[in-house]
């Protein structure tokens, strides 16, 4: 589940690593039902290869100036892909087919993930060492096992996740066992494919 963009006020100000600048074209995911109000991007595979993992990675900003956090996610082919709401979209002036320039920056410190409804529900009836397990670990750590569940193409996967979660929380386990992050091996993740229809999303 790709993280929904924050939109900022300020420039880019991550320590956690150089700037990296890139441009890329904005495009409209092909939908299957409701058309999408939101866009996304790819990274360049050059820019891709500057993060400091393979698998999701949160950043600060800028995308045609307009400042932002987000995760970026990955792609399965070891690339990252970038979710743009519409906030950010109409902040940044850009419409699909546009060329936006970015510049983004690992954060210095990981931010707390949205935990999922669901799992919020199993953790509140979980043991008390479960509880405490999950807030002992990282936010990154947190992240992983909320990616490993979400990841899940049908819900009684997604389901069935999160009862291994809480039973590895349980046995001390710190990280979800043998998720593939980038999705490179398992083929599990991917970008979303681009509609190739006229787009309606306007400034």
């Amino acid at each position: 589940m790709a993280k929904t963009t924050s939109v900022m006020s300020t420039k880019v100000t991550s320590e956690a690593g150089s700037t990296i600048r890139f441009s890329a074209t904005l495009f409209r995911p092909k939908a299957t039902g409701k058309p999408a109000d939101w866009t996304f991007l790819t990274l360049p595979k050059q820019a891709s290869a500057k993060l400091p993992s393979r698998g999701q990675a949160t950043v600060d900003g800028t995308l045609n100036g307009a400042a932002f956090q987000a995760t970026l996610e990955p792609d399965g082919a070891g690339g990252h892909w970038l979710k743009v709401d519409r906030k950010l979209r109409e902040a940044a002036s850009a419409v699909v087919g546009d060329v936006v320039t970015l510049e983004i920056a690992p954060v210095a410190e990981e931010p707390e993930p949205i935990v999922p409804p669901h799992l919020r529900k199993a953790l509140a009836a979980a043991a008390p060492k479960v509880r405490e397990a999950w807030s002992d670990i990282t936010p990154a750590a947190r992240r992983d096992f909320i990616h490993w569940i979400t990841s899940g193409k049908k819900a009684e996967t997604r389901v069935k996740r999160i009862e291994t979660a809480c039973d590895m929380l349980a046995k001390g386990k710190r990280r979800p066992c043998c998720f593939d992050r980038s999705g490179m091996y398992s083929k599990s993740l991917s970008c979303p494919v681009a509609d190739d229809k006229p787009s309606n999303l306007t400034r």
